[in-house]
């Protein structure tokens, strides 16, 4: 097992100091992190005020003149917010107009922007086009937009090469808007906090849970004051007025507890939207957006409740919830099946030889949108980078002229998601696979991208990512706020920063400390419901309890013995409350039996 120190303790810092300094964020301005106001959220204009005017203008007109406009909702859980915020704050100022003239478009899986919808606008007859979370880099569709004397608004935080000439564009990191963490759902926010300024109207505010939401499936880094603040204010159980998002939280009232944090979230309510997206049919997309929409969420549709009567009838709302857990199950078990392929080509192709394990699959063999998710899992089991790739024929323009009748070349690669193991201590995986030069493309996250490798050059991937990642460690290494010598662990630092609960989530990792040289005894030790989940608890001399969820017997048992085991422990700081007392816990999350001495002297 190894552990690292993120930084050198510093004995003047208190125990949230020195873990939020080893999270990046200034000491001078802790205070300030913990308590911020609506005065940490920036003024809309930074976006660029004319933009912001010609975009209202171009609204605003439309409406006036009863004219129809398009919302196009991108596929995943910060556009589904985003442009739940948008046609909310529409529907409560303009009811009538929203409700007769303003239409909303859902990509059938994972599309984005413009590409798929072009067909759909010229149908029909639109003035107004609104990309919420998209779309900033789609000149030569902004182009025959405008030609078709269309206006087309851009409400986005994607990075681009310019500002298009034939849109509307807002977008923070197109603008000296100072937030560059903010998502799309952010940007909608603030466009409609600027709306609220010139039609004298406060209601932007009413959609922060919205904000929270879309900021937290977008992973916006909470190390930014403004979105730390949208995410707290956003997530507070008085502000939680959209019904999909109450109606998760009290569904999953026992996960979530008492209120919704960024961590929560992104556990239990960001997989579930994000599997409608991967997973879901069109239908159950569109009910899931519907339930996000107040007009629409509490209207009665057939009931479709296994053994229903015929006739019945639900609300929107009742539904969507059920389906979002139904989606998220099938998707489960198509992951886990998933899974039980690739392991079975890992043993078959002794693909643990190399350092990277890397897939190459038929169409058809995996689901690509549950390609990602597979891949982490088999990155997290196997402690390696992990390529899912599936073979893909590109036409080539140049002729066979050999055949009869002349055939087009097709060039063959291999595309998919790529995943790096950031505990082996690379911090790149992406730049990994640039620098072997073996690769068409490799976009996204540096440890979580997609990646395309033309068939050719795979066995030279496979050998000089063997060769960069030879020094790999395949053993996780921990981060550690803390290292403890044996029982000198100090309870109040373990509560302190378990009182931090509530920050942990992009950016701001929860924390871990370490005890070295632990000397557990049989005294010490505790198997509680042994007959149903086993939990190990360690009790200290200083009753700091250590606790060790999914054990068991034969593990208790390995523990006991005259004398004493010696460990290193790494665990999660939590605050245990009970009968109106509030005490330290350590949660294990790994540990390494280091000695042992049949006799304790």
């Amino acid at each position: 097992m190894r552990y690292k120190l993120i930084k050198e303790i510093n004995p003047n810092y208190t125990a949230q100091e020195q873990v939020l300094t080893n999270r990046g964020i200034d000491i001078t301005e802790i205070k300030h992190y913990l308590n911020t106001t609506d005065k940490d959220i920036n003024a809309p204009e930074c976006f660029g005020e004319d933009r912001l005017k010609s975009a209202a203008a171009a609204l605003i007109q439309t409406i006036s003149a009863d004219k129809n406009a398009l919302v196009v909702v991108d596929c995943d859980c910060d556009g589904y917010t985003s442009s739940a915020i948008l046609i909310n704050y529409l529907h409560d100022l303009f009811p009538a107009w929203v409700d007769n003239h303003l239409k909303y478009f859902m990509h059938e899986g994972k599309a984005h922007g413009l590409s798929d919808v072009m067909d759909y606008i010229f149908d029909r007859d639109f003035s107004l086009i609104i990309l919420p979370d998209s779309s900033s880099n789609d000149y030569d569709y902004h182009a025959r937009l405008k030609m078709a004397g269309m206006q087309t608004i851009i409400l986005d935080h994607h990075e681009a090469d310019k500002i298009s000439e034939d849109a509307i564009v807002i977008n923070n990191q197109l603008s000296d808007y100072p937030n560059k963490f903010l998502s799309g759902a952010g940007v909608v926010y603030q466009f409609c906090k600027y709306l609220d300024k010139i039609l004298g109207k406060d209601i932007a505010d009413n959609y922060l849970d919205l904000v929270a939401l879309g900021l937290t499936g977008d992973m916006m880094s909470l190390r930014s004051i403004e979105t730390k603040h949208l995410i707290t204010k956003g997530f507070k159980t008085e502000n939680l007025q959209n019904p999909f998002v109450y109606g998760m939280f009290t569904k999953n009232s026992f996960s979530l507890g008492s209120h919704i944090t960024p961590m929560g979230a992104a556990f239990y309510i960001v997989p579930l939207v994000n599997a409608i997206v991967r997973s879901g049919t069109l239908d159950e997309m569109e009910l899931t957006f519907k339930s996000m929409l107040k007009h629409e969420a509490f209207k009665m549709i057939l009931s479709n409740k296994r053994g229903h009567k015929p006739g019945e009838e639900e609300r929107v709302i009742d539904q969507a919830l059920r389906t979002v857990t139904n989606v998220k199950n099938r998707q489960t078990r198509a992951q886990d099946a998933g899974m039980d392929m690739l392991e079975t080509m890992i043993k078959e192709n002794n693909m643990m030889e190399h350092k990277v394990l890397l897939f190459l699959l038929k169409p058809g063999q995996l689901d690509a949108n549950i390609a990602g998710l597979v891949a982490n899992k088999l990155m997290a089991k196997y402690q390696r980078p992990v390529c899912v790739l599936t073979k893909v024929e590109v036409e080539n323009p140049n002729i066979q002229l050999t055949s009869n009748p002349p055939q087009p070349f097709f060039d063959v690669y291999y595309r998919g998601s790529a995943r790096g193991y950031s505990k082996s201590g690379v911090e790149s995986f992406r730049d990994i696979c640039l620098e072997t030069g073996c690769v068409e493309y490799a976009q996204g996250h540096a440890n979580a991208f997609g990646i395309s490798i033309p068939a050719q050059y795979v066995e030279d991937f496979i050998a000089k990512t063997d060769i960069a990642l030879a020094n790999m460690e395949t053993e996780p290494l921990y981060y550690v706020d803390y290292i403890f010598k044996g029982v000198d662990v100090s309870g109040d630092k373990i509560l302190d920063i378990a009182f931090l609960s509530d920050l942990w989530g992009q950016d701001i990792d929860e924390s871990l400390i370490c005890i070295e040289d632990l000397k557990i005894t049989k005294s010490n030790l505790t198997l509680m419901s042994p007959d149903k989940k086993p939990t190990l608890k360690i009790t200290l001399p200083n009753k700091l309890a250590l606790i060790k969820f999914g054990s068991s017997q034969e593990e208790y048992d390995s523990l006991l013995t005259d004398g004493y085991i010696k460990m290193n422990v790494i665990g999660k700081c939590n605050a245990n409350e009970w009968a109106g007392n509030v005490n330290p816990q350590l949660l294990i999350e790994d540990w390494e039996i280091t000695g042992q001495s049949k006799y304790d002297f």
